[in-house]
């Protein structure tokens, strides 16, 4: 029998995905290794390198920036330089100022950080905030980064997208949608397939041995047994009941405006929420610059700051890098976790 290393991260670095060179990827990666490279598990940004250089000039860092030919060396050079894995081509556009020739590349990052996690030469895949609309006129063929990345790692079964700070963590059963949509579109299925990949992402990937999943209502006092909506009743009621017989630790349906203090919040380790805001609202509110958007579901750990790309600001050095710190460390913490879930011996 073989023992599993214990820290993964000391085999094969994480890899960066650039996002949209006109928004603040570049610049808040340049930050993260220039503020917490100490702190950091090593990490190797597929960009152009070139252009890196020009905006570390531009926001007043001095960063050395190593263009490096294989994955692996990231782990050597990540304590002297930011180690960068160079584009089939130059960035073309500058910050704020997106280009449409640029959109390939973005997708070429995408592409080229699933292989090389698919293959082992990176642990996890980080992504920084892509321009969906450029993606689009490129032709880009999925809704946004999760359903893309589902696609390239076969997936039949749609991954779920949690938001997670210290103390909290939240998953949305429906995303982005109108909310008349939303509630149209919100069934059993869709509940009881959220809260089992939560479940099984908790125990693997977050180290949680009995996940305790607390499941919102959609309704004010969650229907009031029926008097403010019966969607509690007809949809939340059953999907409980099959998680339950799954043997899931469920509790709800539960007042949306009442389970989110601290108090409560010390009760479950995931919330399963009807819709976008009510995810998002309670989460952002308590840590906004440190929230972190991971992917349950996939054969692959992948996380991505919960930011846009922020043209508004683009190159100007006032980006805050926290949220893409963090979901760095939580990548990596991902990771060794999932050695751990995995066994810690192995034939």
């Amino acid at each position: 029998m073989t023992k599993v290393p214990e820290s993964p991260a000391q085999r094969a670095p994480l890899v960066l995905t650039m996002g949209d060179p006109a928004g603040i990827g570049g610049e808040i990666a340049l930050m993260a290794w220039h503020r917490a490279r100490a702190e950091l598990p090593p990490f190797v940004l597929l960009d152009d390198p070139t252009r890196l250089e020009r905006l570390a000039k531009r926001i007043g860092l001095d960063i050395p920036i190593a263009a490096i030919a294989r994955c692996e060396d990231a782990v050597e050079t990540f304590a002297n330089a930011l180690p960068v894995l160079k584009l089939s081509r130059r960035v073309t556009g500058e910050p704020g100022q997106p280009a449409a020739r640029d959109a390939t590349l973005v997708v070429e990052a995408i592409d080229r950080a699933v292989a090389l996690v698919q293959k082992g030469s990176a642990l996890a895949i980080v992504t920084n905030p892509v321009h969906k609309s450029a993606l689009y006129d490129a032709g880009f063929p999925d809704p946004g980064h999760t359903e893309y990345l589902a696609r390239l790692a076969g997936l039949t079964k749609a991954p779920i997208m949690m938001l997670a700070i210290h103390g909290l963590r939240v998953v949305p059963v429906t995303i982005h949608m109108a909310l008349s949509e939303a509630i149209a579109a919100l069934n059993a299925d869709r509940i009881v397939h959220a809260a089992r990949v939560t479940a099984a992402a908790l125990q693997t990937d977050f180290g949680v041995v009995r996940p305790r999943l607390a499941i919102a209502g959609l309704n004010p006092h969650a229907g009031e047994e029926g008097h403010l909506g019966r969607e509690e009743i007809e949809i939340i009621h059953p999907a409980i009941e099959q998680l339950e017989r799954d043997g899931i630790a469920v509790t709800g349906p539960l007042a949306a405006d009442t389970m989110f203090h601290k108090r409560a919040r010390t009760k479950y380790d995931a919330a399963i929420c009807m819709y976008h805001d009510q995810a998002l609202i309670p989460l952002k509110t308590l840590d906004f610059d440190r929230g972190v958007n991971v992917t349950l579901g996939l054969p692959f750990v992948r996380t991505s700051p919960d930011h846009g790309t922020a043209f508004d600001i683009a190159g100007t050095g006032t980006a805050s890098p926290e949220s893409l710190i963090a979901a760095l460390v939580m990548a990596d913490h991902m990771v060794r976790n999932r050695a751990k879930a995995a066994g810690a011996l192995v034939a």
